[in-house]
């Protein structure tokens, strides 16, 4: 039985596999033509996966290997992502800056899905939009999707907003630096509390110099830390919601968070040995385009259409606020 189960993957997860080597090649051919990649491969694998399934359509064998990769292999990315993070990060950035900053993440995800629902957006895709605007983009997003039990075109569309304003983001944020005259340090923390992914952080802190990217990407991974309270808090949450009075423990502890967090705390013991930190790293990446592919291969474009106005404008407003509350942090904390 176990090996009928098997065979029956191999078909969705050969699909998302070849969905996920062409938005990898796409983006190297972006790098050698542009010489940067305007989209990511993660974002391709999506878009890529979204128009398979709106031409073709997704044959009821490919569905059980579909379903798998957006699954599973997402959550085994998300414990390999652990061990990218050391917790030691938080006594470098200094206290008030850490409580400052988690102030900024739980401030702009009560406004963020206060937004979304005013615009009408479901309760599940306002969470969504919440966590990937205050948190970490695409990484919020995909950690919390299983939690809450996201749709997945719930999970496409956050994701579509994410990877167009943090583009816009990352081309917009040094040039208003430069307009304010601030220092390096200053833009450093702006660009952390606002800017969606760690690549994206390094891309949009470069052109301000090395303090400014040292501090952008100190600030960013606390930000990443409080993904893990945040999810414990959505599996709480999503328990009440679903009527029971005390969620079961796989709900306000999935297993892919226990593993997220048993990395960190490997990696902050320095009980993971370095030369082994590249390929987990690597192996993570993997899994996680894999994964995104996948979700893409889920989705009819056509649905996405019809509430991604809503998204984008939510995100956009999102964005404001999360900007705001960063100059906030930075006048009072008198970051200079």
């Amino acid at each position: 039985m176990k090996l009928q189960q098997s065979r029956s993957l191999l078909p969705g997860l050969l699909l998302a596999g070849l969905v996920a080597l062409l938005a990898a090649g796409v983006q190297m051919a972006e790098v050698q033509v542009f010489g940067r990649a305007w989209f990511e491969a993660l974002v391709l694998a999506i878009l890529l996966g979204v128009l398979f399934h709106t031409i073709f359509g997704l044959h009821d064998k490919l569905r059980p290997g579909v379903h798998f990769a957006s699954k599973f292999l997402l959550e085994a990315a998300i414990v390999l992502l652990g061990a990218s993070i050391s917790a030691g990060a938080i006594g470098q950035a200094g206290l008030p800056l850490v409580a400052a900053i988690a102030g900024v993440v739980f401030t702009a995800i009560v406004f963020s899905y206060g937004i979304s629902r005013l615009l009408g957006l479901p309760h599940k895709l306002s969470l969504l939009v919440a966590c990937g605007n205050s948190i970490c983009g695409n990484s919020a997003i995909v950690a919390a999707a299983p939690v809450i039990d996201a749709e997945s075109e719930h999970v496409t569309a956050s994701i579509a907003f994410t990877a167009a304003l943090g583009i816009l983001v990352v081309l917009f944020l040094p040039f208003l630096g430069m307009q304010l005259g601030m220092s390096e340090r200053q833009y450093g923390v702006l660009a952390g509390l606002t800017v969606y992914a760690v690549p994206q952080v390094l891309a949009a802190t470069a052109p301000m110099g090395l303090l400014s990217t040292q501090v952008g990407t100190l600030v960013k991974l606390v930000r990443v830390l409080l993904l893990g309270p945040v999810i414990l808090m959505l599996g709480l949450a999503s328990g009440k919601a679903a009527g029971t009075s005390r969620p079961g423990l796989s709900r306000l502890f999935p297993w892919f968070i226990i593993g997220f967090l048993a990395m960190m705390a490997l990696r902050s013991a320095d009980l993971i040995p370095q030369a082994a930190l590249p390929p987990l790293s690597t192996a993570s990446t993997l899994l996680t385009l894999i994964s995104m592919a996948a979700l893409g291969l889920m989705v009819d474009l056509r649905s996405v259409i019809a509430s991604g106005g809503r998204v984008l404008t939510a995100g956009v407003l999102s964005l404001a606020i999360l900007i705001g509350a960063s100059f906030v942090v930075l006048t009072g904390l008198h970051i200079s």
